[in-house]
């Protein structure tokens, strides 16, 4: 069924009713719209709930920080933040799967209908005006077949007249032949005018209204499948995030599971234990001994006291500490000293042990650097067209200062850790360092220069050079690179490599101008980074 068949004649429903369906499109985007500033507004006050509450997240020497109860608060809180960003997702997809699109639909809609609406009034147009032609030539015909008729009947009774002259009969005659001639005229004019009017309403009532009114009816049932649509659309969007709200709930639910209140007691116990023993008995002092002076020593109940008893300070130790009224800023910030001697015992232990682990990595990292230095001087010595070595001086005698300065500070901080009990478990790194002339000095690990010295620096250099090599398993690649010059690879630890050969590289380079490679022989070695383009893998 049609409406072209079955509403024919309804032309003011059928108009009135696909207006109120364009008007029930505008009122569910701007439902959507309001549904999607609700969601924005929530996520926002989210978001600034999340931040408010995470505000000390950045103080991470606090001693909450170490507590699962306390980073499970801020797992809740990014939890909570991510959950804020999906529900902005929801609002943003919202906004572009309905409002804009339907938004853009309705425009197309609204001139569609409007073209088939302005069909319809010049079909309408069309038939009236052939109406009214054919109106105006039923008129005249009327008009003039009354005139014939007065001229016949005139004619007749001028005929009849025995008083009227034949030239009047004659006249009256040919009066009432052309009426009748005109009024024939005027009805040949009238069929034609009906049989055109004809035409044009039954093409108008059969063909051209029936087939405008079934585009109107294509046109409201897209308009109803499309915002069918968007009605599956408003909760889809919400459906695809929900996974990953539920993994965000989760991971609430993960946080709450994690917190440890065992591992918390603990902690608490070994950032705040002082390591002080428990306070013994106080001594009976008895004031009476200073009056009976010339009693014995050994009389029974008379302990051995201070005959000074007003002299002896004690330390009493207080469990729960009072606090002066009087505040000093000695009161409320204890003095830091560099040995950490304002901490209790087992704090400074800890303290001392940290800071001395912080000074041996930096020493590896000088230690590396110095050897890097040596190796790069080396190779422009024996390849002056590398570079000059002379231009590496200042950078290693640098080097050189800064291992001084970190030797004799993990020495002090290994006397301070010796003196306050611990057991000096430092992080270990390579004994090797260089001058200012290249050469080798080997240190022991606590510092102290050693007697024994090596023939060969450049020998000892690349032999703990290979031997790292040979140590250590085959790293997998980290990307390639391809040469763009000729390199001989003379010295040892280099390999050689030929314009346009393509290498796998294993190490980048670490600012001293060498990167590490390797050929598909499982051949390795370093090569100048200048010598040679990089492609690194993502």
């Amino acid at each position: 069924m049609d409406w072209g068949t079955e509403l024919w004649d309804q032309y003011d429903i059928i108009e009135k009713h696909t207006q109120s369906g364009l008007e029930l499109v505008e009122k569910y985007v701007k439902f959507v719209k309001e549904r999607t500033e609700i969601e924005q507004n929530y996520a926002k006050q989210l978001r600034n709930l999340s931040k408010k509450y995470n505000q000390k997240r950045s103080s991470k020497d606090e001693p909450e920080c170490r507590l699962s109860s306390y980073q499970a608060f801020l797992d809740i809180l990014t939890e909570m933040n991510d959950y804020a960003g999906q529900r902005e997702l929801i609002a943003e997809n919202l906004m572009m799967n309905i409002c804009i699109d339907l938004t853009k639909y309705l425009q197309e809609l609204k001139q569609e209908r409007k073209t088939y609406l302005m069909d319809a009034k010049k079909a309408q147009q069309s038939l009236e005006s052939t109406y009214k032609q054919l109106d105006s030539s039923k008129k005249r015909f009327e008009r003039e077949w009354r005139e014939a008729e007065r001229a016949a009947q005139y004619a007749e009774k001028t005929d009849q007249d025995i008083n009227a002259t034949k030239a009047d009969v004659e006249k009256a005659k040919q009066q009432a032949h052309m009426r009748a001639h005109v009024a024939d005229e005027c009805k040949n004019d009238y069929a034609a005018q009906l049989q055109k009017y004809n035409k044009e309403q039954n093409q108008f009532y059969f063909s051209d209204m029936p087939l405008i009114f079934n585009k109107l009816q294509d046109l409201d049932e897209k308009r109803t499948q499309k915002l069918a649509q968007g009605y599956i659309l408003f909760s889809d969007t919400e459906k695809h995030v929900m996974p990953i709200i539920g993994k965000c709930l989760e991971g609430i639910t993960k946080a709450g599971t994690n917190v440890n209140e065992k591992n918390d007691s603990m902690i608490v116990i070994e950032q705040n234990k002082s390591g002080f023993e428990r306070p013994g008995d106080l001594e009976f002092e008895d004031y009476s001994q200073g009056i009976n002076r010339a009693s014995s020593d050994s009389s029974l109940g008379t302990p051995k006291v201070s005959m000074e008893p007003w002299k002896k300070k004690t330390n009493n130790f207080w469990l729960f500490s009072k606090r002066s009224k009087k505040f000093t800023p000695e009161r409320i910030m204890p003095t830091v000293s560099e040995d950490f001697g304002h901490l209790p015992p087992e704090q400074r232990r800890k303290r001392l042990q940290q800071k001395l682990d912080e000074i041996c990595k930096e020493l590896q990292k000088e230690v590396d650097q110095s050897e890097a230095l040596g190796k790069m001087k080396d190779v422009y010595e024996k390849n002056p067209q590398m570079g000059d070595p002379a231009s590496l001086a200042s950078q290693i005698n640098q080097t050189s200062q800064n291992l001084e300065r970190l030797r004799g500070e993990q020495s002090k901080y290994e006397t301070w850790l010796a003196e306050a009990g611990g057991r000096g478990d430092t992080l270990r790194y390579k004994a090797h360092s260089f001058n200012n002339n290249g050469a080798n000095d080997v240190h022991s690990p606590d510092g102290a220069y050693s007697d024994e010295s090596t023939p060969d620096p450049s020998q000892a250099i690349y032999a703990e050079f290979d031997d790292d090599f040979e140590d250590e398993d085959l790293a997998a690649p980290i990307g390639k690179c391809t040469a763009m010059y000729n390199f001989p690879g003379a010295s040892e630890g280099t390999i050689a490599m030929q314009e346009g050969e393509v290498l796998a590289v294993v190490e980048e380079d670490k600012g001293d101008g060498w990167t590490r490679v390797r050929r598909n022989n499982g051949d390795e070695g370093y090569i100048p980074t200048s010598y040679v383009t990089i492609t690194l893998k993502k």
